[in-house]
């Protein structure tokens, strides 16, 4: 199953009793991210609080908060059937044969269906506000108590490059100086960044869309760091099974998901920054404050009787862990095109997914640790990862205990310790400067002779299975024997 709008999402888990509506008003400063936060923390329902504070619209948290609502939100029965989704995808070969040609026709007929389809009108423009729009009409959250104001904490903020006309969409958070304005938070290293880079060289006004709840899986789209020049809704259409319909915008030349909630339309005035920060984040420490360009709204359209949708980040685990983890799942197919020994990978939530990368890989010669490493750090996001630990193909790397028994025992510190200097993720803040600092990566992996080691290495207990088998016959009547 997949969803057509938010609402069906809505509707279905709270079908499935994992949905609680809050029917008592709620503050939007700091209260509602403390029930969110102790409810996600204990992996609960997503919360619809029916009555915010000086609003009259419903608010929508946590809706991706377990594992079991994103498999859900992408109509999947594991996360590692978005392995398997991809991995057939990017299995497709040319065809040398007319019969190959023929039987390809089916995949490619799906494969077209993802694409993003440009409708005329939708849901989102049942109500259009041109004149005098105001974000004061929204229940927008003041997550922690250091926050340097209200933030849009789960926009989808749509940019087009200038010269192409190619779309990025991705999640930035948009701190709410007035009715008016926002700042816009994208990192020097993101696509929206990009964009702005190129229109701030030209000294053009940068037209931004921002969607707010649309279907789960286009929201869960938009968050996946695609590489560059990809369409974040082909993403979504992928994850769909059908395309994500496009409707434009009333007032700029940018066009957004046609069952969004609410939209947002306005525009980046490439010579104007402000200062935005402090904001509790995704790595449970603050991120400081600094100079992000200024949106300004021009235009919000709704549905009738909208839904708000937003999300808190901060120590994990939270409701971007679960996000986090299915695009580890999503990205696993990719990595292993780029390189085939990698057996599995795994981002720790306590890792906050630029601080701790583990892989397992089929080490098959000397150094081949070291190679994965470099190899990683000079691909996409995985750039920013602080510290690497490579195992060796046996080593169950969701099971941390398995990799801190076999990584530990199997490393000489100043033998297989590597450090490197490069780019960090922005909100490190424990780099020795913002944005580059070290790296270290840690060759876990059994040691060769051809690698320097020249001492024999042991073997590891292990018991014989016919004593295993033994005991499991002849004590599984005892109940002590797990």
């Amino acid at each position: 199953m997949t969803f057509e709008d938010l609402r069906h999402f809505i509707e279905v888990l709270e079908e499935r009793g994992d949905l609680k509506r809050i029917p008592v008003e709620v503050d939007p400063v700091l209260e509602i991210t403390e029930v969110a936060d102790r409810v996600s923390k204990n992996m609960g329902p997503a919360l619809l609080f029916e009555k915010v504070k000086d609003s009259a619209i419903p608010l929508l948290i946590n809706a991706l908060g377990t594992e079991e609502r994103i498999k859900l939100a992408l109509g999947v029965s594991s996360l590692d059937e978005l392995s398997e989704s991809l991995a057939e995808v990017l299995e497709t070969k040319t065809p040398k044969s007319l019969i190959e040609k023929i039987r390809l026709l089916p995949r490619l007929k799906d494969l077209a269906s993802y694409f993003p389809k440009r409708v005329k009108d939708g849901p989102c423009k049942e109500i259009i506000i041109k004149d005098n729009p105001s974000l004061d009409t929204l229940p927008i959250i003041k997550c922690w108590p250091g926050d340097g104001g209200r933030f849009i904490t789960l926009p989808l903020v749509f940019t087009k490059e200038p010269e192409t006309g190619v779309r990025n969409c991705g999640i930035y958070r948009m701190q709410v100086y007035d009715g008016r304005t926002t700042g816009m938070h994208w990192h020097i290293h993101k696509g929206g960044a990009a964009h702005y880079r190129k229109y701030k060289r030209s000294n053009r006004r940068m037209e931004v869309a921002v969607a707010i709840g649309p279907d789960p899986a286009t929201t869960f789209a938009a968050a996946v760091p695609m590489p560059e020049g990809l369409d974040e809704m082909l993403m979504a259409g992928f994850l769909r099974k059908r395309p994500v319909e496009m409707v434009p915008c009333e007032t700029i030349a940018q066009e957004v998901p046609a069952n969004s909630e609410i939209v947002l339309e306005g525009y980046v005035d490439p010579e104007e920054c402000r200062l935005e920060g402090p904001f509790g984040d995704h790595t449970g420490f603050y991120s400081l404050p600094d100079m992000y360009p200024v949106f300004h709204l021009t235009c919000i359209t709704h549905r009738r009787d909208p839904i708000y949708q937003a999300t808190v980040v901060g120590r994990p685990p939270m409701e971007d862990c679960h996000i986090g983890r299915a695009i580890e799942r999503l990205f696993l197919p990719l990595i292993k095109k780029q390189l085939p020994e990698v057996v599995d990978i795994h981002m720790p939530f306590e890792g906050v997914f630029h601080n701790l990368l583990i892989i397992s890989i089929d080490k098959r010669y000397p150094g081949h640790a070291r190679k994965v490493m470099h190899a990683l750090w000079g691909l996409g996001q995985a750039m920013f990862t602080k510290v690497m630990v490579v195992v060796d193909a046996d080593v169950n790397v969701h099971d941390l205990s398995l990799v801190a028994w076999k990584a530990l025992n199997n490393i000489d510190p100043e033998r297989d310790m590597e450090f490197v200097l490069g780019p960090i993720e922005t909100l490190d803040h424990a780099s020795r400067l913002p944005q580059y600092g070290s790296k270290v990566g840690i060759d876990g992996t059994r040691k060769w002779k051809e690698e320097g080691f020249t001492r024999e290495w042991p073997d590891e207990i292990r018991m014989d299975q016919a004593i295993k088998e033994l005991v499991e016959r002849k004590w599984k009547d005892y109940g002590i024997i797990l």
